[in-house]
């Protein structure tokens, strides 16, 4: 097998995938960029970094949770503060931001 080069390598990448590649042309609710989830754990990821680790799993596993939560309000225009008062009086959710 001979080896190609990386730019042939790349043009045929992107013949294979066209459609899925250009599609955030076509339709504004496909984001540019695919890297979302990387930024969701980055905080994660800057908390191990800082504390190196936590005591115990429930102690992860409640930032796990907070975390997922608040990012999830994020994504959905709530402001970090609203949210929490929000889930503090039991509602966890609202129609509009």
């Amino acid at each position: 097998r001979v080896a190609k080069s990386d730019a042939h390598n790349l043009w045929e990448r992107l013949k294979e995938h066209e459609t899925a590649v250009l599609l955030f042309a076509q339709d504004p609710n496909v984001p540019f960029t695919n890297n979302r989830a990387e930024r969701d754990l980055r905080m994660s990821k800057v908390k191990q970094k800082v504390s190196g680790c936590f005591r115990k799993a429930e102690f992860a596993q409640a930032y796990c949770r907070i975390s997922s939560y608040l990012q999830t309000m994020a994504n959905q225009g709530f402001n970090p503060l609203v949210a929490i008062q929000m889930a503090l009086s039991g509602q966890l959710y609202a129609e509009e931001a």
